[in-house]
Formats: structure tokens, C-alpha cells, sequence
């Protein structure tokens, strides 16, 4: 039985975790941090910022160097929202270490350490300062001595009055470390008064110093001597991480020293590094462990150097890597914790509860940064703080324990209400409710008490296995919890079905590429059950929507789950495996699918030999895709070929077991690469990749030009003239052409070489050579293996004279408005001696110039040509010459010709037309030409019928024509005058329809009057003039 307290305690314990999503200890939101408070300062308080969140909403305190601050005993302090604010902050009573502590019914925490600091910069204590006196060219340390401050100070110095500063160069340094002035070597320009200038950067102010006079002694210069290194870094210099470090260097000496910096243990200095004051100065941003090390200043002038060193320690305050969080434990559980920090030196390690150091005992242990606590018990819940500090810092870190002591309770985790398994099989029942401490634990089915035995075990946690399940298995099952706090039972049922069987399994199969196959998978099961099933491919599930072009599952009825493959490919052989699962059982069958198909590429093709017809070409084959390979076939490009072509090889027919063979018939001097195909009974496979590129050896050329002939050029010449070599027939570099000639009925030839191999014509210039005389010509090969054969012989004419006589006899007459005919006398051969090919006749328009005259030519023995196309109404001038193939000869005298006025523009207008018994009469009304037109000398009548292309034309005098027609077809007919211009325009065409009426009547207005007229057999075409003109 619990004791009273005991039960009050556990109540109130209870109702803490009814709402543990709200209640909960005290948290950190915002910590105070360090504050620098200028004395000066018109605010004239100070504020610790502290924000904690909790529920039950925390109380906030305060220390001040470890003692709690009183507020209600100094109306100075005052706590508003957390934050601890201070009036009239004094640096007597106020400076020091604060923390704020936070607490509410679940515990306390303490924050980080926050420092307040006052700053403030006195005067100068004394009011005037010794005059300097030194040498010319001698080095002088001026030393401002800063009054008593706090905060961090800035030094310049003032040259003679304000604002004249001071300019640092490699002469004249101002050192931020002490503050003191340094002239490597002082000038004449240096002599004045100087005054120390010191700025408190955090509360702005700014003092002068009393001013020192520098004047320049006479007794003489001072001479040069070796630097003397006056500003200098420590020998150890502690610098933070992630903080910006500066090293000072400065020397006096005459002349002027050089500095110069550099890392003593032989790295590089980082090139992050900055110089500043003409190097006096080095600067290393972001400090980080691999920029410490020893540093070396050097100061060097022509007298000696000087060397300065100084180690670069690098420190870092803790930070955390690992931290604890909130725990709930049960009662007479255990509790560990652990918390690991970074930091150097390495941290160390400290535990709070509630605020007060943890002191290790039987049941806690604290080793570095562990807690352990067994067998806890309600004492032990509170707010935790792991404390990991090294001289650097100290960081906390919080977590809440929460000890947990309850009764059994399902309410959150009832035993499964429905448990399913096959007969067979085994099952588990879980029983888990929540307890503290852990219950013990009883099993009932039905009524009856449950006993371990062979297949019934009782775990610790509760758990229920039944292996080996039968149908008498079936039936409700209770599982019963104790512990101190009290008992709760959870009831499920357990419900055994009949396994599932295959009636049909996937069988394995032999296939080629390209087929489709079903692999079935059809099962008998308990049908109340769902069933699904799946499908995997060589351990990998398939995706039926993403790889439905090939895989498609089948099957018409729930037990059946079939696999459609359409269009095999290769790499769809391996294992096949179906999966059928209901909610009790599961079980898998496979099949293996061999896939057969044409070959893969062969490989490793490579050119061994080659001479200038033949390569001996070697590969290593590809996959047989599990066919045997029967054949391989050779495949040669060029630059010349059109893709690649099968090759004639030794053996001719390559079987599958023969991994070389030679390729003839190649021509010489040509660039080759090879490639192989494998073939099988299955197919074709894909070829290999090219072989290298491989030039075949040179031979004497073989092919001669083809077409060989010639003519035409000018006098004393004799063309040649022949199509190329192609490139890939010649057989080898340096290729060109022999060109023979020699005049009919000799025997000597000439030669010629022309090296060109893309040459075609050669030209032979002699003033002996008569014109037009014939000449037996050849052209031959060569190339850099010697020469080859010539083409046929054929007979080739010298070029011929031009024509030496103009044409006589020209005359011309106009036909029309736009044509004109010329005519000339034929020149005898004999009174010229060039030949006449023929004549080229000149024509152009007065007005214009004769170079742009219109030209056109007739064959040799034609003697006149008509000119179209001309302007009608204007004088043209006309000039012939004949022509041969070695040019023009020389110019007719010119003639005139003027062309007839064009014809009438106006067409025939208002035109009727009638039928009477068998005929059909047109009227229209005459046409008067222009004055600059040609007088109508009559009419045109053009018919046709309307399904017909041929057009008849019947001339008239008269503004009218009778027509006898027959009248079963549609006519279309149109008018135009005739002049001696030529003919005019003609009339809107006019279709008269079939006739069905003996009297019918249209005019030419519109072409879609239709009258229908009776149909006449005979055909008959009168013409009756019924006006005159």
C-alpha cells in the first residue's frame, strides 16, 4: 500500500504529463552577453538582455559575481521581462560577472557568463614635455604614455598644429600597441612639435597629449649604421579563432630599412595575409589553426638586418558538437547523457542541477562529459546543464529529466484487434502499454491461462509467439499488465486461414529477340483475403507504367497475375520472379528467360598489314547473344565512297571461328578505315567501331583521262582538253599528266608535263601553227612510282583566225510593232580566212548606246534573223558579224529600221450574238485605232469548244461573222482586231451553251449567260458579211 505523500506526489505527477505538450522547464531563448558601458554615456544605463520561455512561465534572478542581486534593496537594478536593466550604472559597484537564472516548478537553469565593463579615458596627467634634440639622420622614439583608461584606444599624433597629422610611411611609424611615435631617420623637414593623440573607440572621446619639440642638434650628421628593430611583436602572441591578427615590425637605421616578413617554419604565409604602413604591418584575417606557427620580421638595410620572431598560439572557446536533449525516463530506469565539445585548450567538463553543481554518488557518475544516473526515482527530475569551459569561455547547455511513474494503460496501444495468419505459419502479439516501472505480464485465450510449451513463448516485453499455427489456434486472446501502480488488460482475437498455393508458376524459356512471351503466375488462396501481386526483374521491381512499352501484367480473375513481355530485347533475360502476398502470407516462384539475338559489334579492330591493294585486318569478337556466330563480313570507307561498302576478302566467306582475313582489290594511295559485322542464324548484328585510318601504298597509275579533246582559243593556239583523275584512282602522291601531240601524217610526238592533278586543259602557243589544222593528241599519268600508260589518240583542230571580211548587202523591214527581219549576203570561205561558224546580229534602239545593244546568233549558213520583242513605233540601228571559235569579225554598216505602230489597244466592245434555225450570228462594234496606233485591217474570230484545248480562227472584215455549229456542245468565243502592228486585244471570252430552242439571243457582257439551244448533227462554217468597214 502507497503512502499518502507518495500518492500526492504521483497525482501531481499525473497531471504534468496529461499536458506535457505545454508544460515543460525553463529554456533559453536569448542569453545575456558581454557589455563595454561608456562612462560618458548620455543613456546612462545599461541593459543585460535575458529571454526564457517555460510553462509554468519561469521567475528570473540575477548574479553579480556569484551573489544573487537584490533588487528590492537597490532601486538601481530592476528585472523587466527577464532582461536585468541598471540606472545610473557606476563601474565601482557594477562591474563584474552577471548570470541569469530562470526557474518554474520543473527545475532551474543558469545562463553563460556575461561581463559588464566600463570605458572611460582620462587626461593627460603632465601639461608640457623635455624638448627632443638628435642628429640629423639619426633614428628617435617619441613615447606618448596614455593616461588612464579603459577600452580600447586608437593613437595618432598631430605635426605642429591641428589638423596636420603625422603621414606613416617607411619612415615614420605610429604603433597602435603602444602608442608611440618612431622615425627610422629623422630629416631637417621632421624639426617641430608633437603631439600624442588618443581616441577611446568605444565611447568616442579623445585627449591630446602635451606637445614634444624636436629640434636637430649641430653637431653634425649622423652616419649609417644597421637597423635596429625598435617596434616588435611578443615572443608568444595568443590569437582567438575566426579574429583578425596584427603583427607591428619597425626599425630604425640609416638608410631607411626595409621590412619584410615570413613564416619561421618554412610555410607560406597565407594568402589572406595584407601588408599595410610600407609592410610594418602584417595582417591575417579569420585566424584559423593552420595560420599559427612562428612569423620572422626582417629589417635590412645596406649596413646589416635585423630579425624579429614571435610564435602565433592559436586558442578557441568552446563550442558544442554534441548536446543533450529532454529525457523521459521510467522509474528505476537509468539515465545517461553525454555532451562533447570543441575547443583549445581541450574543455573540460562540469554538471548542474537546478542551477547547483552536481557532486558525483552511488547512484551518479560523472566522467568528462557523461552523466549517468541508475535506478532513478522522482528526486532525480529537474533541469540539467552540461558546462563545458577552458580559459577562453564557458558554454552551458540544458535538458529537463522527466521521471515517469504510472499504471499500466492500453489506452494509447491496445493489442491488435484483429490478428490474420495462415495455418502454418506463426504469429505475434504484441502487448505494450504504457507502465513505469515495467509490469509483468499474464496471457489468456478465452478463459483459459496461456503456458510456454514447444510452440508457445512468453516474452519479457510482453510479446506472445505462436509457431506452427492449426485451426484450433483460433479464438480471443488477453494480455494482462501489473506493476506498484496498478493492472490493465488489452483483448484481440487471432483468426487462422488456409495458405496460398501455386497453381500455375512461371516456367523458365528459350527466346529470340523480337518475340513476345506470357510468364503465367496463378495461385488458389482464401478468398476473403486481398491479394496482390508483383513482379521484380533481376532483383528490381517493375515498373508497369514506366516500362509498359515492353512488360504489361495480365490475367483476367484475382488468383491469376500473368506477365505480357512484347518485343524481347536482349536485355530483358535473367530471373523473373512473381510475388503473391495477402495479409498472412507471402510467396515468390521464378523462372529464368534466356534471350537470343544477332550478334554484338566485334571489337578491337585493327589494321596489321597493308600494301597498296591489300590489308590484313584482325578483330576480336563480340558478344553471341547467345547464338553462335556463322559469319563475319569486312566493310571498308573512304573519303570517297558513299558510307561504307562490303569488300572482297581471303577467304572469301569468313566463318564464325576465323578472327582475320585480308581485303584485296584496294586502291593504291588511298586513306581506308574497316569495320566488321557479325552475322548468325538469328541476324545481322550491329557493326563494329571503326579501325584506325590507314593510307594504302603507292603504285604506278593505271587509270588515263578519259575524254581527251580540244579546240576553240585564240590564233597559234592548239587547246587539249580532258576530264581529271579522280584522287582515289591515282595511285599515289605527285600525281599529274603527260600531254602528246604531233600534226596529222608525222611521226614524232611532242610532250608535255602539266603536275596538276587537278588540271584539265593545256594549252599550246606557237606563231608557226596554222589555223585550224589537225593534230592526233593523247594524254598520259604519272605519279611519284613512275609513269603510266595514255589514253586513245584523238584528233584535236588548232584554234582558228577570226573572220577577216564584214557581211554585205544588209537590209531590214519592219513586220510588226515588236519584230523586225534582217538579211546579208553569205561570205564566200574564200574571201575570208577564218572560218565562218556563223552570224551574230547587234541591234539597238535609237537613243541608246550601241554597248548595250541586244544580240542574238544564227548558224553558219543562215542569212537572215528575226528580232522580237521590240518597241513598237521606233527607229532601231542593226549591225552583223561573223563569228568562229577564235572570235568576232569585223562590223556591217549599220542599217535602220523603224517598227510598224502598235496595234489597236481597244478591244471589240458590245458584242451580240443570236441563233436562227441552224445558225449563230456575232455583231460588235468597230474599233478605231489611236493615232499613234496602227489602222484596223480586221478581225479574228477565236472558237473552241469548251472541252477542248484547240483553238480555231476565222479573219473577217466585217463587224460580224454568221457561224453554222454544232449546237450540242458549249463554245467559247473571243474577238481581237489584226493591224499591220500586230494584233490587238481581244475581248472578254464568250460562252454560248448547248442550244435547245430554235431562237436564242446573248450579248458578251457576262461570260455566265447560259441560253440552250437544240442540238445540231452536222457541222458547217459560213461566214456573211453584214457591214462593211
Amino acid at each position: 500500500m502507497r503512502l499518502p505523500w507518495e500518492l500526492l506526489i504521483l497525482q501531481s505527477f499525473m497531471l504534468c504529463l496529461a499536458d506535457d505538450n505545454t508544460l515543460h522547464g525553463p529554456v533559453f531563448i536569448q542569453e545575456p552577453s558581454s557589455v563595454i558601458f561608456a562612462l560618458d554615456s548620455e543613456e546612462n544605463k545599461v541593459k543585460l538582455n535575458c529571454e526564457v520561455k517555460g510553462n509554468p512561465k519561469p521567475t528570473i534572478r540575477w548574479k553579480l559575481n556569484g551573489a544573487i542581486v537584490d533588487t528590492g534593496m537597490d532601486y538601481r537594478y530592476s528585472v523587466v521581462e527577464g532582461s536585468l536593466l541598471i540606472n545610473n550604472p557606476n563601474k565601482t559597484q557594477d562591474a563584474g560577472t552577471y548570470q541569469c537564472i530562470a526557474t518554474n516548478s520543473f527545475g532551474t537553469i543558469v545562463s553563460r557568463e556575461a561581463k559588464l565593463q566600463f570605458a572611460y579615458l582620462e587626461n593627460f596627467k603632465t601639461r608640457t614635455r623635455s624638448t627632443v634634440s638628435v642628429r640629423q639622420g639619426q633614428g628617435m622614439v617619441l613615447l606618448c604614455g596614455p593616461p588612464p583608461h579603459s577600452g580600447e584606444l586608437i593613437y595618432a599624433w598631430i605635426f605642429n598644429e591641428y589638423p596636420t597629422f603625422v603621414h606613416q610611411d617607411n619612415r615614420r611609424f605610429v604603433s597602435q600597441e603602444t602608442g608611440n611615435l618612431y622615425i627610422a631617420k629623422v630629416e631637417k623637414s621632421d624639426v617641430g612639435n608633437y603631439t600624442c593623440v588618443v581616441t577611446n573607440t568605444v565611447t568616442n572621446q579623445r585627449v591630446l597629449g602635451p606637445p614634444t619639440p624636436l629640434i636637430l642638434r649641430n653637431d653634425g650628421v649622423m652616419g649609417e649604421y644597421e637597423p635596429k628593430i625598435e617596434v616588435q611583436f611578443p615572443e608568444m602572441v595568443p590569437s582567438a579563432k575566426g579574429t583578425t591578427v596584427r603583427l607591428e615590425c619597425f626599425a630604425l637605421g640609416n638608410p631607411v630599412p626595409a621590412i619584410s616578413w615570413r613564416r619561421a617554419d618554412g610555410k607560406q604565409i597565407p594568402k589572406k595575409a595584407r601588408r599595410h604602413k610600407s609592410s610594418s604591418i602584417l595582417e591575417i584575417p579569420n585566424f584559423q589553426q593552420e595560420d599559427a606557427g612562428q612569423y620572422e620580421c626582417t629589417a635590412e638595410n645596406v649596413r646589416g638586418k635585423n630579425v624579429a620572431r614571435g610564435q602565433l598560439t592559436f586558442y578557441a572557446p568552446p563550442s558544442w558538437i554534441q548536446k543533450i536533449s529532454d529525457a523521459h525516463v521510467a522509474i528505476e530506469e537509468s539515465i545517461y547523457w553525454e555532451c562533447k565539445a570543441n575547443g583549445r585548450p581541450k574543455p573540460s567538463y562540469s554538471w548542474l542541477k537546478d542551477g547547483e553543481l552536481l557532486i558525483p554518488q552511488e547512484r551518479i557518475q560523472i566522467e568528462h562529459g557523461t552523466l549517468n544516473i541508475t535506478n532513478v526515482n522522482l528526486s532525480d527530475t529537474g533541469m540539467y546543464q552540461c558546462v563545458a569551459e577552458n580559459r577562453h569561455g564557458a558554454i552551458y547547455v540544458s535538458a529537463e529529466l522527466s521521471v515517469i511513474a504510472v499504471g499500466p494503460d492500453f489506452s494509447k496501444s491496445f493489442l491488435k484487434r484483429l490478428t490474420l495468419v495462415k495455418v502454418g505459419g506463426d504469429a505475434t502479439i504484441e502487448c505494450k502499454p504504457k507502465a513505469s516501472p515495467r509490469p509483468t505480464f499474464t496471457w489468456r485465450k478465452g478463459k483459459e491461462i496461456l503456458k510456454e510449451n514447444e510452440r508457445v513463448t512468453l516474452l519479457e516485453d510482453g510479446t506472445l509467439k505462436i509457431t506452427n499455427i492449426t485451426k484450433a489456434d483460433a479464438g480471443s486472446y488477453t494480455c494482462t499488465a501489473v506493476n506498484h501502480f496498478g493492472a490493465a488488460s488489452s483483448t484481440g482475437n487471432l483468426v487462422v486461414k488456409d495458405p496460398t498455393r501455386f497453381i500455375v508458376a512461371p516456367n523458365s524459356m528459350d527466346v529470340t529477340a523480337g518475340e513476345s512471351i506470357l510468364l503465367p503466375c496463378q495461385v488458389s488462396h482464401d478468398h476473403p483475403l486481398d491479394i496482390m501481386f508483383t513482379w521484380s526483374f533481376n532483383g528490381r521491381l517493375i515498373d508497369f507504367e514506366k516500362e509498359g512499352d515492353h512488360f504489361e501484367r495480365v490475367g483476367g480473375q484475382d488468383s491469376a497475375g500473368d506477365l505480357m513481355i512484347r518485343s524481347i530485347q536482349l536485355n530483358h533475360a535473367g530471373k523473373y520472379v512473381c510475388t503473391v502476398q495477402t495479409s498472412v502470407d507471402k510467396l515468390s516462384a521464378a523462372a529464368d528467360l534466356i534471350v537470343r539475338g544477332p550478334p554484338g559489334p566485334p571489337e578491337a579492330v585493327t589494321i596489321d598489314e597493308i600494301t597498296d591493294t591489300t590489308a590484313q585486318i584482325s578483330w576480336r569478337p563480340g558478344a553471341d547473344n547467345r547464338s553462335p556466330i556463322t559469319t563475319y563480313v569486312i566493310q571498308a570507307r573512304t573519303p570517297f565512297s558513299v558510307g561504307w561498302q562490303a569488300v572482297n576478302t581471303v577467304p572469301d566467306i569468313i566463318d564464325g571461328n576465323t578472327f582475320t582475313a585480308t581485303v584485296v582489290g584496294l586502291n593504291p594511295w588511298v586513306e581506308y578505315e574497316f569495320r566488321v559485322v557479325a552475322a548468325s542464324l538469328i541476324g545481322i548484328g550491329e557493326p563494329s567501331k571503326p579501325s584506325e585510318k590507314r593510307r594504302t601504298e603507292e603504285a604506278l597509275p593505271e587509270v588515263t583521262p578519259a575524254n581527251v579533246s580540244g579546240g576553240g582559243g585564240t590564233k597559234s593556239e592548239l587547246v587539249i582538253t580532258w576530264e581529271t583523275v579522280p584522287e582515289e584512282l591515282q595511285n599515289g602522291g605527285g600525281f599529274g599528266y603527260v600531254v602528246a601531240f604531233r600534226p596529222v601524217g608525222t611521226i614524232s610526238w611532242m610532250q608535255t608535263v602539266v603536275a596538276s592533278p587537278d588540271a584539265s586543259r593545256y594549252v599550246f602557243r606557237n606563231e608557226s601553227l596554222p589555223p585550224f589544222s589537225p593534230y592526233e593528241v593523247k594524254v598520259g599519268v604519272y605519279n611519284n612510282k613512275g609513269e603510266g600508260s595514255f589514253s586513245p589518240s584523238t584528233i584535236v583542230y588548232s584554234a582558228d583566225e577570226e573572220p577577216t571580211r564584214a557581211p554585205t548587202m544588209v537590209f531590214a523591214r519592219s513586220l510588226s510593232a515588236s519584230e523586225v527581219e534582217v538579211f546579208w549576203s553569205l561570205l564566200p570561205e574564200s574571201q575570208s580566212k577564218g572560218r565562218i561558224q556563223g552570224y551574230e546580229v547587234r541591234y539597238w534602239k535609237h537613243g541608246d548606246k550601241e554597248e548595250q545593244a541586244g544580240r542574238m546568233k544564227t548558224t553558219t549558213n543562215q542569212t537572215f534573223a528575226k528580232i522580237t520583242n521590240l518597241k513598237g513605233n521606233a527607229l532601231y540601228h542593226l549591225a552583223i558579224k561573223a563569228y568562229n571559235t577564235a572570235g568576232m569579225g569585223p562590223s556591217s554598216a549599220v542599217v535602220n529600221v523603224t517598227t510598224k505602230k502598235p496595234p489597236p489597244s481597244q478591244p471589240p466592245g458590245n458584242i451580240i450574238w443570236n441563233s436562227s434555225d441552224s445558225k449563230i450570228i456575232l455583231n460588235w462594234d468597230q474599233v478605231k485605232a489611236q493615232n499613234n496606233e496602227s489602222e484596223v485591217k480586221g478581225y479574228k474570230v477565236l472558237y473552241r469548244w469548251n472541252r477542248q484545248s484547240s483553238t480555231y480562227v476565222i479573219e473577217t472584215n466585217k463587224t460580224s461573222v454568221e457561224l453554222s455549229l454544232p449546237f450540242d456542245e458549249d463554245y467559247i468565243i473571243e474577238i481581237k482586231p489584226f493591224s499591220d502592228g500586230g494584233d490587238g486585244n481581244s475581248s472578254e471570252q464568250i460562252r454560248i451553251p448547248k442550244i435547245t430552242n430554235a431562237y436564242a439571243r446573248g450579248s458578251g457582257s457576262s461570260t455566265s449567260n447560259a441560253c440552250t439551244l437544240s442540238a445540231i448533227s452536222t457541222i458547217m462554217i459560213s461566214l456573211t458579211a453584214r457591214s462593211s468597214l
